[in-house]
């Protein structure tokens, strides 16, 4: 810093409204804990205008580490409930149902005709035309056992 420099409280607003702009631009919630970690040193430096930069640099970093591991922390531990939880999940959304085998499983694997797409199946030999029932998926690839 430039000698005799003290940053003001406007510095740290300005910043704040900086790094919250910058959190609408860019997703993950990261931008938005330092932009809200400089608001509250921008009101701490209003109400102690004797804090020295080094200290407002310190306090700066230990908010913005404090906020973002925290919310992570209670993110975690309350997780969003959704009324569609299956929405980002497709192959998910298809356990329990019955399809036909497009393609015979051989080697472990075949395919089944969902919609208009095939899909990658994982499971005991059989044949084209028969009916399995998905147990599971596995990345892209849909866990199948013979339908009863």
């Amino acid at each position: 810093m430039i000698d005799g420099y003290q940053p003001d409280f406007w510095h740290w607003w300005i910043l704040a409204l900086g790094l919250i702009i910058l959190e609408t631009v860019l997703p993950g919630t990261f931008f938005l804990w330092m932009g809200i970690s400089a608001l509250v040193l921008g009101l701490l430096a209003w109400l102690v205008p004797a804090m020295g930069w080094e200290t407002q640099l310190m306090l700066f970093a230990i908010l913005s580490l404090v906020s973002i591991v925290g919310w992570r922390i209670w993110q975690r531990r309350h997780p969003d409930v959704s009324d569609q939880p299956m929405l980002n999940r497709r192959g998910e959304q298809y356990v329990g149902r019955v399809f036909t085998l497009e393609t015979p499983i051989e080697n472990g694997f075949g395919k089944v005709r969902v919609g208009d797409s095939l899909w990658r199946v994982s499971g005991a030999e059989a044949a084209a035309g028969v009916r399995v029932k998905v147990t599971a998926v596995d990345g892209v690839v849909l866990i199948v056992e013979p339908a009863e």
